[in-house]
C-alpha cells in the first residue's frame, strides 16, 4: 500500500478531497456506453434483454422472470447454516428498519388552520442485487426488508443470470427471496436491468406475457460502474438511492488499535473488487509501518489474493499519516467513507464527532463484516464521498412526504389581505384574486 503523509500540512477541505485516494472510475465514460443499452431495452424489450444476456453473461435465459418452482428448489437445497444466518439477518435488519419509519404529524397554526404531513410509500420498487465477482444474498435482505418496512406493495428484484445455473440467478439469491416472500424476480443484470425497471419491458416469448416487467417508481441497490451510470441516466424518470460506485473502507486508528484487526479489515473490503478502496488514517508511525508490513505477509493467504493485491496497490488505497486524531477526523470527514471504522481510545467519542460516513463502526468488535451481514444496519451505503450529502438505504428511501393543508373560511380570511399583498408584490395578481373570490358576496 502506498503512503500519503499529511503531517504538518494545513489543507482546506477541498485540498483534502483532492489529495485523498480514490478509484479511477468514471461514471461519465460508462454512461456513453450505457445509453445505447437503455435505448435498446426501451425499444425492443425482452428480445434485447436476451441479446444482452448472451453477450455479457454468456447465457440466454429461457425465463427472464424466474418461475415459481425455482424458488422452492433453491430453498430446499440451501445449506441449513446459511439459511439460519439469513433468517437471523432478516430478523435483525427488520427490527432496526421498523424503528426507522417516519412519523406523521399535524400542526394547528391557528383556530381552523391545520397543516398535516403524511408519509406515503411509493407503489412499486425495483431492487438491484449484483452478481458479478460474488454472490450477495445479503443485498437481497438489505433491499427487500427496507422496502417492506416502508410498506411498499410491489417489489421487483433483478439480478444477473448465471450460465452455470441454466440462465437463472444464483440459487442462494433465490432462496433469500423465498425467505422474504418475494416472487417477482428477474434474471437480468447490468445496465439493462436498470433500463427494464425504469421503462418496463415488453415480452418477446410466450412465457414473458405481453409485458415482461412493469416500470417502477424507485430503483435501489449497489452495482458496478455501468449500473451506476444507468441509474444516473434514468434518474428523473424514476427515483434512485444513489450512484453507488466501488466499495471502500476507511479506518481511523491510533496506537491502541490491533494490527491484525486493521489488516484483516482492509483486506476484507479489498476482496470485493479490484477497484475497492482500503484507507488507513493514523497518527501512529508505528501502526502504519506494522500494517504495511503485515499486509504484505498475509494478503496472499486469502482466497481472492490477486483481486486483493490489485485493490490494495491501486490509486484508491493508501495509509495516510496525520499529526493527530483531530487532523485524522478532518481527513475522514473529507473522505466521506462508505464504511468508517474507529479503532482508537475513546472510539465512541470520536465516532460522535464524525459528520460524513455511510456507516460508522465503533471499536475493535464492530468490523464492517458485521454490518455487511448481521448488525441490523443496512449495507447499501453511499460511496465516492457521497456520504457528505447522502444517506444509506433505509425506509426513508421508499417513502415520500405528502403535505395536507386544511383551512376554515375564517382562518383563510384572516390571512387574505397579506396573501393578496404578496401576490401583487410578485406580480401574480390572479393568486390574490383566487383568495378574494372566496369572500365575494
Amino acid at each position: 500500500m502506498k503512503q500519503l503523509d499529511l503531517r504538518g500540512k494545513n489543507l482546506s477541505a477541498r485540498e483534502l478531497i483532492e489529495a485523498l485516494p480514490r478509484a479511477d472510475v468514471s461514471v461519465d465514460d460508462a454512461a456513453t456506453l450505457v445509453a445505447p443499452i437503455i435505448d435498446g431495452v426501451r425499444e425492443h424489450g425482452a428480445a434485447h434483454l436476451r441479446e444482452l444476456s448472451a453477450k455479457f453473461d454468456g447465457v440466454t435465459p429461457t425465463h427472464l422472470r424466474v418461475p415459481a418452482q425455482a424458488f422452492d428448489e433453491a430453498l430446499e437445497t440451501l445449506d441449513p447454516l446459511v439459511r439460519s444466518a439469513l433468517e437471523e439477518a432478516i430478523v435483525r435488519v427488520r427490527t432496526v428498519h421498523a424503528a426507522q419509519r417516519p412519523q406523521d404529524f399535524s400542526v394547528e397554526l391557528a383556530d381552523g388552520a391545520v397543516v398535516r404531513q403524511r408519509w406515503v410509500p411509493v407503489q412499486r420498487v425495483g431492487l438491484y442485487v449484483p452478481g458479478g465477482l460474488a454472490v450477495y444474498p445479503s443485498s437481497v435482505v438489505m433491499n427487500v426488508v427496507a422496502a417492506q418496512e416502508a410498506g411498499v406493495p410491489q417489489l421487483a428484484v433483478t439480478t444477473p443470470p448465471q450460465k452455470e445455473n441454466g440462465g437463472l440467478p444464483h440459487p442462494t439469491i433465490l432462496a433469500a427471496c423465498k425467505l422474504l416472500g418475494v416472487d417477482e424476480v428477474y434474471a437480468v443484470g447490468g445496465a439493462q436491468a436498470i433500463a427494464m425497471l425504469a421503462y418496463g419491458a415488453r415480452g418477446s416469448e410466450p412465457q414473458d406475457g405481453e409485458w415482461l416487467c412493469e416500470p417502477v417508481n424507485v430503483i435501489t441497490g449497489p452495482g458496478n460502474v455501468f449500473v451506476a451510470a444507468a441509474k444516473r441516466l434514468v434518474q428523473g424518470v424514476v427515483g434512485i438511492d444513489a450512484e453507488a460506485g466501488p466499495t471502500e473502507i476507511a479506518i481511523l486508528a491510533d496506537d491502541t488499535a490491533q494490527v491484525d484487526h486493521v489488516v484483516a479489515d482492509l483486506i476484507s473490503q479489498a476482496e470485493h473488487d479490484p477497484n475497492a478502496g482500503s484507507v488507513l488514517v493514523t497518527p501512529s508511525v508505528e501502526l502504519a509501518q506494522a500494517v504495511a508490513q503485515r499486509v504484505t505477509e498475509v494478503y496472499g493467504k486469502t482466497k481472492h489474493s490477486e483481486r486483493v493485491a490489485v485493490a490494495l496497490s491501486g490509486p484508491q488505497s493508501a495509509i495516510v499519516l496525520v499529526d493527530d486524531l483531530e487532523q485524522g477526523l478532518q481527513v475522514v470527514d473529507a473522505y466521506g467513507a462508505e464504511h468508517l471504522e474507529i479503532q482508537t481510545e475513546d472510539a465512541g467519542d470520536w465516532a460522535n464527532r464524525v459528520s460524513n460516513a455511510g456507516a460508522i463502526f465503533v471499536g475493535p468488535y464492530s468490523p464492517v463484516s458485521l454490518g455487511d451481514y448481521m448488525a441490523g444496519s443496512n449495507h447499501v451505503l453511499p460511496t465516492g464521498g457521497c456520504a457528505a450529502f447522502a444517506s444509506g438505504l433505509g425506509v426513508h428511501s421508499f417513502v415520500k412526504a405528502v403535505q395536507v393543508i386544511e383551512y376554515s373560511k375564517d382562518a383563510l380570511h384572516e390571512l387574505s389581505s397579506r396573501i393578496i399583498a404578496l401576490s401583487n408584490a410578485e406580480d401574480l395578481p390572479a393568486h390574490g384574486e383566487a383568495v378574494a373570490a372566496r369572500f365575494t358576496d
